[in-house]
């Protein structure tokens, strides 16, 4: 019940932001000359209104509905949310010049720096939606004291945040997998968030990954929205095309030591140390930590770990939220970075969450050559 409970208020918070921003775009649109007759100003409201609703009523759906109609639905309502974000950096910024240009007592023309920026926030969020279908391969070399000398040279891919659902699916995943073998790494991480969360046959969605193979294994650990709730269901599906799933345990790899811990068990300092340490990190060998979040590199750092590999900020997809993200995750928000001995690649993601949009940061596969 008290789950529930927090689950409702979060949404009528969320949705109250939604109808708060929805009626600032009404006022601003309507100020600034447009839509004064009667008939109009009844439209924009109504069409306002439905829009305002969109994504929250899109969503809920999504959680229970594999149809296609709710997936396209969600789809929409998703891209329009992620506009709603470069339409409210243009509203602000348009009563900021209006202000300033009062207090220097000049006559700005409101209408047309509405009309403009709103113009350049829809063509902003279209490019965000036509860059989030573009993956990359990253390419970066990592340098491991005591690696094997067997290892040296040798490549890993990352990915992470794949994010199957209503939005991306097996198709996507399919691509992704033929992407990553054309590169041949040695061995391949996943790295949490394979799934979205929503209603979703997880066993199809996975699917692919039974083409996935490299010499050294394919790991796989759970993130957030994998554990959600129950997360059997998805574990057993990637667990049946054949990929590892690591559960707090290490494995080696021809002398390279990989542990692989899960969101739930990485979330609070305690819990993580205590995992770790019954694990048993060899200090004087070169090990790997695939771990969703970049949450806590300091605890992986006292413990041992040579280099963390995570994924979950998305570097924020897109503006505001790249700068929200930055300030959250620091210097480990996205790419290499070091704690004390330990390094730690984050990856901004292969898919996306909510909005489809990603712009300031890019979909990508990463390619790691150990040296």
């Amino acid at each position: 019940m008290r789950i529930e409970n927090r689950l409702i208020g979060f949404i009528a918070v969320i949705q109250s932001i939604l109808f708060l921003t929805h009626f600032l775009f009404y006022q601003t649109w309507t100020f600034s000359g447009v839509g004064n007759h009667r008939g109009e100003r009844l439209w924009i409201k109504l069409l306002l209104g439905l829009l305002s609703v969109s994504f929250v009523t899109a969503s809920l759906l999504a959680f229970r509905y594999t149809n296609a109609a709710v997936r396209m639905f969600y789809r929409l309502a998703a891209v329009w949310v992620g506009l709603v974000s470069f339409l409210f950096l243009a509203t602000v910024s348009a009563w900021t010049i209006l202000g300033v240009a009062r207090l220097a007592g000049l006559y700005v023309p409101f209408h047309q720096i509405v009309a403009a920026l709103y113009g350049a926030a829809a063509i902003a969020g279209l490019y965000g939606v036509f860059n989030a279908s573009r993956t990359r391969i990253t390419r970066t070399t990592v340098r491991l004291a005591n690696l094997p000398a067997a290892w040296r040279g040798r490549t890993a891919a990352l990915i992470s945040d794949v994010h199957l659902g209503h939005v991306r699916n097996g198709g996507f995943l399919r691509r992704l997998v033929a992407k990553i073998l054309k590169e041949e790494p040695d061995l391949i991480f996943i790295a949490g968030d394979l799934f979205d969360g929503t209603a979703i046959d997880e066993r199809r969605a996975a699917q692919p990954l039974t083409e996935l193979t490299a010499p050294h294994g394919v790991y796989f650990v759970a993130g957030n929205h994998e554990q959600f709730g129950d997360d059997s269901r998805y574990l057993e599906a990637v667990a049946a095309t054949g990929v590892r799933v690591l559960n707090n345990e290490k494995v080696e790899a021809d002398g390279l030591q990989i542990i692989g811990v899960p969101y739930r068990h990485a979330t609070h300092d305690g819990h993580l140390a205590s995992v770790l340490h019954r694990i048993g990190v060899d200090r004087n060998r070169a090990s790997i930590l695939l771990t969703h979040a970049p949450d806590r590199p300091e605890i992986a750092e006292a413990a041992g770990v040579s280099l963390q590999l995570s994924g979950h900020t998305h570097l924020g997809q897109f503006a505001p939220w790249t700068w929200m993200a930055k300030r959250i995750y620091r210097q480990f928000v996205y790419g290499l970075s070091r704690i004390g001995k330990m390094q730690v690649f984050t990856s901004s993601g292969a898919g996306t969450w909510g909005p489809p949009l990603r712009l300031g940061s890019n979909p990508e596969i990463v390619l790691l050559e150990f040296q």
